[in-house]
Formats: C-alpha cells, structure tokens, sequence
C-alpha cells in the first residue's frame, strides 16, 4: 500500500539523519544560516554546497520557509534569472485585462493560465530570456510568429522576448481565441 504524502515525508525526516548526516534541525539552521530567501535558491545552496538531495533539499527548505502566507506562484515563475521577463508578463495580463470582467488569470506552478469559460491562453516563463504564450486558435493555420502546435494545450504559440512584441497583432491573436473561449 502507498503511503500518503504526510507519511513519506514523515519517513523522509525520521530517515534524514542517516541518510544525510543530520538531522530535520540542524538543516534548518542551515538554511536560516544562509541568508537566502527564494525556494530555489535556498535548494541549489544546501545541494551545492553540503551534497544534499534534492528531495531532502527541497524538504528542507519547504519546512524552512512555512508560514501562513500563500506562496505567490506568479513571484516564484519570475525569480531568479527570469526576473527579467516579468515586465513582458504583467503587460501581456494588462492587455488580457481590458478585454472584459469575465477575464480570469489563473497562476500555476509554471505557467499562468488566461481563462473566460475555458482556457484561451498561457503565459509561460519558458527560458530566462523568452516567454511562450500559448493561444487557443483551433482552425488558424499559423504563420512564422505564430507557431501551430500539435498535442499541446493550446493550438499555438508566440515566443516573446522584449515588450514590444506585445503589439497589435499579438492582441488581435488573443482577442480572438478569448472570443472563442
């Protein structure tokens, strides 16, 4: 029988110390010690540094930074060396905003979803230079920007590297699939 998450993680911890070397606590003084905030940062430091696993890493850090505060998905998609691309994501949801009241944006882990009655689009930090907006166009064939896609979420995509390629054809393509939507 397969153990609920809280039980592997459970086992996770009562393991650590000889798996790793130390214990639940003294790894959280590790952590605290390291003076860095981000997720990620924090899990590349105790692997990097002290050889730790990653799932041991990334245990570590979710107990280091627990809290009451809602993890903001879309801060965490744009940290580190995608800072850079954040500018390009908050205009893209700017535009998708005046579109109407039924707009939802809808962050994930990865990406952000821009939804009506279903899905008509996706804003994903795909490298540290370029976002993929994935867009719902069923029946529009494609042209050299807008890249038709096979067994996706979404039918096409643009790759968006500086702001202005936010321009109007963009919005006309967007506009479209939130019609459709």
């Amino acid at each position: 029988m397969s153990k609920s998450p809280e039980d592997a993680i459970k086992s996770m911890i009562a393991n650590m110390p000889e798996k790793t070397g130390k214990s639940l606590t003294q790894w959280l003084k590790l952590a605290a010690n390291s003076k860095l905030q981000k997720h990620g940062q924090i899990v590349s430091h105790l692997k990097l540094e002290y050889g730790l696993t990653h799932g041991y890493a990334n245990l570590v850090v979710h107990e280091h930074l627990k809290s009451d505060q809602p993890i903001n998905l879309v801060d965490a998609q744009y940290s580190g060396g995608k800072t850079d691309l954040r500018p390009i994501h908050d205009a893209l949801v700017s535009e998708v905003e005046k579109f109407g009241v039924d707009v939802e944006i809808s962050p994930k882990k990865t990406c952000v979803s821009l939804r009506r009655n279903k899905q008509f689009a996706v804003i994903t930090p795909a490298t540290k230079t370029r976002i993929d907006l994935g867009i719902n166009l069923k029946g529009h064939d494609g042209t050299s920007r807008l890249l038709p896609l096979k067994n996706a979420m979404c039918t096409h995509k643009v790759q968006i590297t500086e702001l202005n390629q936010i321009d109007q054809e963009l919005i006309k393509w967007l506009t479209e699939a939130y019609k459709n939507a």
